[in-house]
C-alpha cells in the first residue's frame, strides 16, 4: 500500500466514542426522553421567590461593591443602583439568579 493511504479496516487503535461530556449530554437527553415518555420519575423542586429581596443587605452580607454585585449576576449596575432605590424590580431570571447563591 502506498504511503500515507489508510487501509478501510479497523486500526489497532481504536479512537473512544465521544468525549466524557459528550457521553454525559447523551445520558442526560436519554433520561429527559425516558421522562417525557413516563418511564422514569425525575426529582422536582419547589422555589419560592420572596416579594422583596433587600439587595443591599444581601450584596453587603457577600462582600460585594454594586458594579461586582452586577458582574457576578450578570446585571446591569444601573439596575442595581434602580432596584436599592425601590426605583426597579428585576425579572423573575434575575432574582432566582440571586437566590441560589444564598
Amino acid at each position: 500500500m502506498p504511503r500515507g493511504v489508510k487501509s478501510a479496516g479497523l486500526s489497532s487503535r481504536s479512537k473512544p466514542k465521544g468525549s466524557a461530556a459528550g457521553r454525559r449530554l447523551v445520558a442526560g437527553l436519554s433520561e429527559a426522553l425516558a421522562h417525557a415518555r413516563g418511564e422514569i420519575e425525575l426529582p422536582s423542586y419547589a422555589v419560592t421567590v420572596p416579594d422583596r429581596v433587600d439587595v443591599a443587605k444581601l450584596r453587603h452580607r457577600l462582600g460585594l461593591s454594586q458594579s461586582a454585585f452586577a458582574r457576578a449576576f450578570g446585571l446591569d449596575v444601573t439596575a442595581i443602583h434602580a432596584w436599592e432605590q425601590g426605583r426597579r424590580r428585576p425579572s423573575l431570571m434575575e432574582q432566582w439568579a440571586e437566590l441560589a447563591d444564598q
